[in-house]
């Protein structure tokens, strides 16, 4: 059975990350989630109250023996089921400008994205190398192409994720697995609800945020067989903000 594991899915974009794959694809979905366990619940109640399923799987991204803990368990205890799909969404951030930041907040921002991305993904691939073929998404954002002032440290974890996502890409294309990026502008969100979205609107050209399942919707299509020919991409989602 092919499953796909989205990370940071207890809520936000992760979550309806998670709900789309269940719905258009028929996916067995792994809700990762570090703390939150209600809201994880949550996630998994959408997604079988639209008529999938899935499991909870608990780990924190930053950490990689955590996650190479709860992923490697998880494939002895299902040997039917397998990893098809990755979706690397857990991001955090700590904004601020660069000259009073703690230390802490740019290693907990970098860790979170771009340690995360290679904890999870060097585990979840091995899977896909094996069976030669795989579909990887990862959540970047409008940040890291062109940098926002009060977020260096997430504009450099999403720049990160970014090269990244070229450069392996290309190192495992000949298995048929694509690796792309999505870069969504001001989505709807718990990220952004302490933005004030009013003052915000008129820097978009189509004058409004995104919605979550917009940027769901972007993911889904990416990991279909629609999508075969398409890797090393980053695809903007952002209204017009920055294309």
């Amino acid at each position: 059975m092919s499953c796909a594991l989205v990370t940071g899915a207890s809520r936000g974009l992760g979550r309806a990350i998670a709900v789309q794959l269940a719905i258009d694809h028929g996916l067995y979905i792994l809700v990762n989630y570090s703390s939150n366990h209600e809201a994880a619940q949550e996630t998994l109640a959408e997604i079988r109250a639209a008529g999938g399923d899935g499991v909870l799987l608990q780990f924190n991204v930053e950490v990689k023996s955590e996650v190479d803990a709860a992923l490697n368990t998880w494939k002895e205890q299902n040997e039917d089921k397998h990893i098809s799909v990755l979706v690397n969404n857990a991001g955090i951030t700590r904004d601020g400008l660069f000259m009073w930041m703690p230390e802490k907040d740019w290693d907990d921002v970098m860790n979170t994205s771009a340690k995360g991305l290679f904890n999870v993904t060097q585990n979840a691939i091995q899977q896909m190398l094996r069976k030669r073929t795989g579909r990887i998404v990862n959540v970047a954002s409008v940040s890291g192409m062109k940098g926002v002032a009060g977020q260096t440290n997430y504009s450099a974890a999403k720049g990160a994720i970014i090269a990244a996502t070229k450069a392996l890409a290309q190192e495992v294309a000949k298995r048929k697995i694509t690796v792309n990026a999505v870069a969504p502008g001001f989505i709807t969100s718990d990220m952004t609800k302490d933005l004030n979205e009013a003052e915000l609107k008129p820097m978009i050209p189509m004058n409004r945020f995104g919605t979550a399942g917009e940027v769901a919707h972007l993911v889904s299509f990416l990991v279909s067989e629609k999508a075969a020919y398409i890797t090393g991409e980053v695809i903007n989602i952002n209204g017009g903000i920055y294309s």
